[in-house]
């Protein structure tokens, strides 16, 4: 193998550093030697140019191989320019689409034809430009090269005359049509070529002297050639047959750049639109560029792919946040901004049969930088904190540090959004906490929308209006559309085959709480196998998880012990929203489901529900709070001892208590076990139903002195030791095991191991859920 090491400094400016300055480890960064050798030995690419960068600085950049084979050999070099092929999309023609929409020239929701009418024929006149951004307008994936043969001009007008494939919003369809008319849109616009564009207002204000489409003669001169076309080979010319027949400058396509080059576009985007003194984009719109928008197989971003089918090139330690794009040539581009890290792989794969394969080999690489990532060492909390990674723990949850007032649920976004995704006759799960921001039911919203269909009701535990607690709900009818409400949590709790018969789509908006036990997922659960089973679509409106989506604790339920209260296999506070868990549920029970979340907008995993600027609305009859909420993790476990956890009183889950309970003796000893951010105060209570129903009982009062700090786990875990320990003959310990699902943690309470103990017995299985759990989630 041979390679060139990094220099002292970029030709750009982006400095380069040893990976221990950037908190990194070199020598983990050094097995990217040995993968790339592997590649080059098995013929992948005949070379390569790698280059990482974190906190603004580049750590690694070598360069491997060769970057010609034939007529002669050229050795790789770090200042080699390639064919970014694809790249173009984002790098080229998303972000000045992103220009126009800041400089108020364009609106995402805009129809196109809006603004190129000869597009809106042929059914394409309701296409808008965030669908073509995001790959869902409907459009054909590449037309005819015939097409492209008598110039730019022409080809456009038969472009325009194109007819849909597809209903656009409805369903991804990678296409270089539609990024073609994007790049025209451009012109039509501003009066220049995307090329002119970009050069003007991307490229020139960044000093990146060696991107550009139709590179001059001194950059072709070190271009990494792909292929022969016409008897020559192409080096310096864009390999791509549609590109190179409109001239060489194409929205799709045309892009040529270095290593050095990509990383301060890189670092801008990290940078959240600015660099050198320049601002490209407004930090607002870098966000709304690089968000997950769920598309028909995945997570998208406006020109950026984030998690999909064509993510094969994705590290996989790399955040929910992380954005990316590979190119056709042999090009990777991953950003990831909760890691503060870029990663560029170059390659011209295509050299010199077109038979060379990276997109493995990047995706590894970008494992290799991620996890070449040194943070200084923390205690192990109880709690772990998981959210895009470790290093969330910086956003101190529980911390209200502002009211988000434009959160928008998933049916909010589902109304805006046109219900692009619902198709034929629909379905709705749903109860009371099914609401839009201006609540109006999602019954109400789909009943009352001319585009959809809305043919079935199902409800959870606790009904359609969320009024009941009881062993069995049965079917009610809907005043408001006259359908019969199927109960879900009655003679069965998953749909059966005469309940689904007609329905193409199957809808999901219920919210829920963020503990394993609370049974909405696992309705959620059985809906998806039955959807799977019966070949329906399955849409989830998503929710904000409302006590947090970064802290994640609790054993992980014992395989074998899954039930309707623990329907999967994940921690008892897991830290997930019910889209994300969803996508869980997908893929790891392999269900092969249809499956579409419309996400969440303006949630942060960092915000309790306080910080969402959202309505409260008790999820069920005894949850009356969020700090109820926030409580339930660890209390709600011992409910199902012979205790009573306030139900039949006005504070559930606040108070513990029973007729045999010693209150000042249980509150004297959890205040001496001095757990984070809680007090217990000793008290008489008597509940007026449930468990001890006019018994006066004794227990505490447990009250939530600084929520930054509280860990409901560990809480609920020292009120059962206390328990065992002061009463180990009258607690019935034995049924703790109900909720909690793992013997271990059992056998920890029964045997009165300190707290502790028990909470580093499920460490190293928290830590595997926590591996499990990365690659599902979608918010920052």
């Amino acid at each position: 193998m041979l390679f060139a090491p990094t220099t002292a400094r970029s030709e750009t400016g982006l400095p380069v550093v040893s990976p221990r300055d950037a908190e990194m480890d070199a020598g983990h960064l050094d097995r990217i030697d040995q993968v790339v050798s592997q590649g080059l030995a098995q013929k992948n690419m005949p070379g390569c140019v790698v280059c990482i960068g974190r906190r603004g600085r580049v750590v690694f950049r070598r360069a491997y191989g060769f970057r010609q084979l034939e007529p002669e050999k050229e050795r790789m070099t770090v200042d080699t320019v390639f064919d970014m092929a694809s790249i173009t999309k984002p790098v080229a023609t998303a972000t000045s689409i992103m220009q126009l929409i800041e400089r108020g020239q364009i609106r995402l929701r805009d129809t196109v034809a809006k603004h190129i009418p000869e597009f809106g024929q042929n059914g394409k006149a309701e296409v808008t430009v965030r669908e073509l951004l995001l790959h869902q307008g409907g459009l054909i994936p590449d037309n005819g090269l015939a097409d492209y043969s008598d110039g730019p001009a022409v080809a456009m007008e038969k472009i325009f005359a194109l007819p849909l494939v597809a209903e656009p919003g409805t369903k991804f369809v990678y296409t270089d049509v539609g990024y073609i008319v994007l790049a025209e849109l451009v012109r039509r616009k501003t009066g220049k070529t995307i090329h002119e564009f970009t050069q003007a207002n991307l490229f020139g204000p960044l000093q990146m002297m060696e991107t550009g489409y139709l590179p001059r003669e001194d950059l072709r001169a070190r271009a990494a050639p792909t292929e022969q076309r016409e008897g020559r080979w192409m080096r310096g010319e864009v390999h791509d047959p549609r590109a190179y027949r409109l001239a060489g400058v194409a929205g799709h396509a045309g892009l040529f750049s270095t290593a050095s080059d990509l990383a301060v576009y890189a670092q801008m985007m990290l940078g959240r639109g600015s660099y050198g003194g320049k601002t490209i984009l407004g930090p607002h719109t870098v966000e709304m560029m690089t968000r997950p928008y769920s598309v028909s197989s995945g997570l998208r971003g406006l020109g950026w792919d984030k998690q999909s089918g064509y993510s094969s090139n994705r590290g996989e330690q790399f955040s929910p946040r992380a954005f990316g794009h590979g190119g056709f040539t042999g090009t990777t581009l991953w950003i990831d901004p909760d890691l503060d890290l870029f990663v560029i792989f170059l390659s011209n794969r295509l050299h010199p049969d077109g038979r060379g394969s990276v997109n493995h080999l990047a995706g590894r690489i970008g494992t290799i930088a991620a996890g070449a990532i040194r943070l200084p060492a923390q205690v192990d909390l109880p709690e772990t904190r998981g959210g895009a990674n470790d290093k969330a723990a910086s956003a101190k949850p529980g911390d209200v540090k502002r009211v988000q007032t434009k959160v928008l649920s998933g049916i909010d976004v589902l109304q805006r959004d046109g219900f692009k995704p619902l198709k034929g006759r629909v379905g709705l799960i749903a109860n009371h906490t099914s609401l839009d921001r201006n609540h109006t039911s999602t019954v109400q919203v789909l009943h009352a929308a001319p585009q959809v269909d809305l043919a079935a009701l199902f409800s959870p535990e606790h009904g359609f209006l969320g009024t009941l607690d009881q062993r069995i709900v049965d079917d009610v009818n809907d005043k408001t559309t006259g359908l019969t409400v199927h109960s879900l949590y009655g003679a069965t709790r998953r749909p059966t085959a005469e309940m689904l018969a007609g329905v193409d789509t199957l809808v999901f908006d219920i919210q829920d709480i963020g503990a394993r036990f609370y049974t909405y997922v696992s309705t959620m659960g059985e809906a998806m196998k039955a959807a799977a089973e019966h070949d329906v679509k399955f849409v989830v409106l998503d929710r904000p998880n409302p006590i947090n989506g970064v802290d994640v604790a609790g054993p992980v339920l014992d395989h074998g012990r899954e039930s309707f209260v623990g329907w999967h296999t994940i921690a008892v506070r897991h830290g997930m929203t019910v889209g994300e868990l969803a996508r869980m549920f997908n893929e790891e029970l392999q269900l092969g489901l249809d499956l579409h979340v419309v996400p969440v907008e303006g949630w942060e995993r960092s915000d309790f529900f306080d910080a969402t600027g959202l309505t409260w609305i008790n999820p069920s009859p005894n949850m009356r709070s969020l700090n109820e909420a926030v409580l339930y993790p660890g209390i709600g476990l011992l409910e199902t001892t012979n205790l009573s956890v306030g139900r039949g009183t006005d504070t559930p889950f606040e108070v513990v208590g029973a007729p045999w309970i010693d209150g000042q003796e249980l509150a004297r000893e959890l205040n001496r076990a001095e757990l984070p951010g809680v007090r217990f105060v000793p008290i008489r209570f008597t509940p007026d139903a449930s468990k001890f129903a006019d018994e006066v009982c004794g227990g505490v009062n447990t009250i939530v002195v600084d929520r930054k700090q509280f860990r409901p786990l560990p809480t609920g875990l020292e009120i059962a030791l206390q328990l065992r320990r002061l009463y180990p003959d009258t607690w019935k310990a034995d049924a703790y095991a109900r909720l909690l699902s793992n013997a271990r943690t059992l056998d920890g309470v029964l045997t009165l191991q300190s707290r502790r103990e028990i909470e580093a017995g499920y460490q190293v299985e928290l830590r595997k859920f926590l591996d499990r759990r990365a690659r599902f989630l979608i918010y920052p």
